[in-house]
C-alpha cells in the first residue's frame, strides 16, 4: 500500500474525469476498481464526485460544462506546483497556451489549465487544503501518467524546463520512450512516447496526457471493463521486463490505461 500525505512539486497529483454522465461514470469505476463514490454539490447546478480507495482520495469526476462544447469525455491530469501564477508565466514564456488562467478552487487550492507547445492539455495545481491523491502506486490507484505526442523533442524540452524534470530516453526513433522523474521524487512517475509508434492508429489520436491505474490482474480487469460497458482499445499486452498493460475507454469514451508491474 502507498498512502500519500504530501506530494513534491512537479509530480502528478490528481487524475480528474470530465464526462457527460457523471452518475454512470461513477458506477463504472466503482465496479471496475472498487472505488467508493462520494458526490457532493459545488454550486446550484453542479456536483463533484470524489473517488476514494480505503477512504483516501484517488481521483475525481465532473460533468463537462456547456462552455466546453465539443470537448469529448477524457481524463485530465494535474501537476502539483508551488505557485500556479508563476508557473503559468513561465509556461507562457516557454510556448504554452493558457486555456484557463490561475483561479482559486474555494479553499482547496489554485489551478490553471495549459496546453503545451505540442498540443497536449494539462492542469497545474497549487495545493491548499487539498494536496491531490492520497494514495498512489497500489491496485486501484494512479501509478503512472503518459504523454502521447507528435514532437517528443519539443515536449521534452518544455517539461524539463518548466518543472525541472529529468528525462531518461530509451530506444531509438519513433520507438524511443522517455521516462520523467520529478526533482524530489526519486523514481520515474511519468513517460512519453511518439504517436507515430502506434502506426496508422496514432494519426487520429490528439496529443494528450493519460493516467495508468494499477491493478492486480490486467486480463481480468480488461474483461470486467468490457462487461461493464467499456471498450478495450489495446488488449492486455506485455512490456518486456516492466509489466503488463491494456488501454480502455469507459462507456462515455474517456480513455485510460491499466497496469500491473512485473
Amino acid at each position: 500500500m502507498a498512502d500519500v500525505d504530501s506530494l513534491p512539486p512537479g509530480t502528478f497529483c490528481w487524475p480528474e474525469l470530465a464526462t457527460i454522465d457523471q452518475k454512470a461514470a461513477g458506477a463504472f469505476y466503482r465496479g471496475l476498481f472498487g472505488w467508493d463514490v462520494d458526490t457532493q454539490p459545488i454550486g446550484p447546478t453542479e456536483t463533484y464526485t470524489m473517488f476514494k480507495l480505503r477512504g483516501r482520495e484517488a481521483g475525481a469526476a465532473r460533468t463537462i460544462r456547456p462552455e466546453e462544447k465539443g470537448v469529448p469525455p477524457h481524463w485530465g491530469s494535474y501537476i502539483s506546483v508551488v505557485n500556479a501564477d508563476e508557473t503559468v508565466t513561465r509556461a507562457k514564456a516557454l510556448g504554452a497556451k493558457v486555456f484557463a488562467p490561475p483561479f482559486d478552487v474555494m479553499d482547496a487550492g489554485r489551478m490553471a489549465v495549459l496546453q503545451d507547445p505540442t498540443g497536449a492539455v494539462f492542469n497545474v495545481w497549487q495545493p491548499k487544503k487539498h494536496i491531490g491523491t492520497r494514495v498512489q502506486r497500489e491496485p486501484g490507484a494512479l501509478t503512472w501518467t503518459e504523454l502521447l505526442t507528435r514532437d517528443t523533442n519539443a515536449a521534452r524540452k518544455f517539461y524539463t524546463d518548466l518543472f525541472g524534470w529529468s528525462a531518461k530516453v530509451g530506444g531509438d526513433g519513433v520507438q524511443a520512450y522517455t521516462e520523467f522523474t520529478a526533482k524530489d521524487q526519486g523514481y520515474p512517475m511519468a513517460g512519453m512516447m511518439d504517436a507515430a509508434a502506434l502506426g496508422p492508429r496514432g494519426a487520429n489520436i490528439p496529443p494528450n496526457w493519460g493516467p495508468y491505474f494499477q491493478v492486480t490482474d490486467v486480463d481480468a480487469t480488461a474483461k470486467k471493463a468490457s462487461a461493464l460497458g467499456g471498450n478495450v482499445y489495446v488488449p492486455p499486452s506485455d512490456i518486456q521486463n516492466v509489466g503488463r498493460f491494456a488501454v480502455i475507454a469507459d462507456p462515455q469514451g474517456a480513455v485510460f490505461a491499466i497496469y500491473m508491474p512485473r
